[in-house]
C-alpha cells in the first residue's frame, strides 16, 4: 500500500497519509498548485453560470426566464401567461443564485454589483470582470433560448421576415428576448418604473442579506429575493416589462439583433427605448442601496440600544414567570386544602402570616384566612 501512495504521489504529485493508507482508509489527497483553479475565476464562472440560469434553464421542457416569455408569446398564451411568465423569472432568479452565491455572491445583476462597488461592500477591480460574466451569461443564454425555439420563431414570421419595421408600433417576437415600452406608455414614463421597481428590488436584496437587520438564514435568502422579483413583476410590468437587470435586456436584444431582428431591435421608437432598460437599472440599484445604508442599516449605536431593551424585556419575562409560579402554588393550597379532611385539635392560637402576594391574587388571602379561623372556632383545622 506504501508503494502504490509513493508511486502516486511520483506520477501525479499526490500526497498520501501514510498512517491513512496503512489502515486502509481513504487517503488525504491534494492537488498540485498548478491544478487549483483561481478564486477570482471561479468566481466569474459562478456569475456566468448563474445569469445563465437566470435568464434560461431548461428543465423538463420547462424554460425558466428569457424562456417562459417565448412559451407565453409563441403558444399566444396556450402555454403560458403573464403570470407564468413573472414565476419563470422568479425560479430562475432563485436557481441561480442558489447555483453562485458560495463562490461569487450571486449578484447576477450588472447594476448590483455597481451599487454594492459604490458603498465599498465589493472591491472596484473585480467589476469589470463581474460584468463581462453577466453580460456573457446572459449572451448565452438567449443564444440557447433562440436555438430551441427557432422552429416556433419561424412559423411567426410576417411576409417572409421577422425584422421590426420602421415606425412600427409592437416590436413583434422581438420581445421575447428583450423589454420595449407599450404603445401608450411614455419612455419618462417606463424610466420613472423602471428605477422605482429596481430600487425596491435592491432594499429587498440589502434587508435581506445584511445579518443584523433581518438575520435571514442564508439559505432562505435565494426565496426570499425570488419572491421580491415576483412581486416586482406583477407590480410593474405592465407599462415595458420589467428588466431590473441590464444584463437580461441587452444580451439578449444583442442576440436577436444578429438572429434576424435587425438594428430595429435598437431603433424602435427612434432609438428612444433600449436605453431606458440600461440606465434605469443602474440608478434605481444605486438609490435603493444608499437608502438602505443611510437610513435603515443598523448602526453600532442602534444594536446597543436594542440589547438594553432586549435585557429589560428578558428581566420582565423572568418576573412573570416568577409571578406564575407563586399564582400556582397557591391554587395548590387551596385545592390541598379542599382535598384534606377536617381533625379535631385543641384551641390554640395561630398567627397568620401574609406573603406578599401580587394584587391579583389577594382575593385568595380572605378565603383562606376565614377559613383557618373557622377552624380554630370549632376545634377542627384542616390536616
Amino acid at each position: 500500500m506504501l508503494l502504490i501512495g509513493s508511486q502516486l504521489q511520483t506520477l501525479f504529485g499526490l500526497r498520501l497519509s501514510k498512517i491513512d493508507c496503512c489502515k486502509y482508509s481513504v487517503p488525504d489527497i491534494k492537488m498540485r498548485p498548478r491544478f487549483c483553479i483561481p478564486l477570482m475565476v471561479r468566481a466569474a464562472f459562478a456569475e456566468f453560470v448563474g445569469t445563465y440560469v437566470l435568464v434560461v434553464k431548461i428543465i423538463q421542457m420547462k424554460v425558466i426566464g428569457n424562456g417562459s416569455v417565448a412559451q407565453a408569446q409563441l403558444t399566444h398564451g396556450q402555454k403560458g401567461d403573464y403570470f407564468a411568465i413573472n414565476w419563470g423569472w422568479a425560479l430562475g432568479c432563485m436557481l441561480g443564485i442558489l447555483v453562485s452565491a458560495n463562490v461569487s455572491g450571486g449578484h447576477l445583476n450588472p447594476a448590483v454589483t455597481l451599487a454594492l462597488a459604490i458603498t465599498r461592500k465589493f472591491q472596484w477591480k473585480k467589476l469589470p470582470i463581474y460584468w463581462f460574466a453577466q453580460y456573457l451569461g446572459a449572451l448565452a443564454a438567449s443564444g440557447t433560448v433562440l436555438g430551441v425555439y427557432y422552429e416556433a420563431i419561424m412559423e411567426g414570421r410576417v411576409n417572409g421576415e421577422f425584422r421590426i419595421q420602421k415606425n412600427a408600433a409592437d416590436p413583434g417576437t422581438a420581445a421575447i428576448f428583450a423589454n420595449y415600452p407599450a404603445p401608450y406608455s411614455s419612455s419618462g414614463l417606463c424610466l420613472v418604473e423602471e428605477i422605482l421597481a429596481t430600487m425596491i428590488f435592491m432594499l429587498v436584496i440589502c434587508a435581506t442579506t445584511d445579518k443584523r437587520y433581518s438575520k435571514v438564514p442564508a439559505f432562505l435568502q435565494p426565496f426570499y429575493i425570488g419572491f421580491a422579483l415576483l412581486a416586482m413583476g406583477l407590480s410593474y410590468g405592465a407599462n415595458s416589462g420589467y428588466a431590473l437587470n441590464p444584463a437580461r435586456d441587452l444580451g439578449p436584444r444583442i442576440t436577436s439583433y444578429f438572429g434576424g431582428w435587425g438594428s430595429g431591435v435598437f431603433s424602435f421608437r427612434d432609438y428612444n427605448g433600449f436605453w431606458i432598460f440600461i440606465a434605469g437599472p443602474h440608478i434605481g440599484a444605486i438609490l435603493g442601496v444608499c437608502i438602505f445604508e443611510l437610513l435603515l442599516k443598523l448602526r453600532p449605536s442602534d444594536k446597543t440600544d436594542l440589547m438594553k431593551v432586549e435585557h429589560e424585556q428578558q428581566i420582565q419575562r423572568k418576573e412573570q414567570e416568577q409571578l406564575e409560579i407563586e399564582l400556582s402554588n397557591v391554587k395548590a393550597i387551596r385545592e390541598e386544602y379542599h382535598a384534606s379532611p377536617m381533625v379535631e385539635l385543641p384551641r390554640v392560637g395561630i398567627l397568620w402570616y401574609q406573603h406578599p402576594i401580587d394584587d391579583r391574587q389577594s382575593s385568595d388571602l380572605p378565603l383562606i384566612s376565614t377559613t383557618f379561623q373557622a377552624g380554630l372556632n370549632s376545634g377542627k383545622i384542616p390536616h
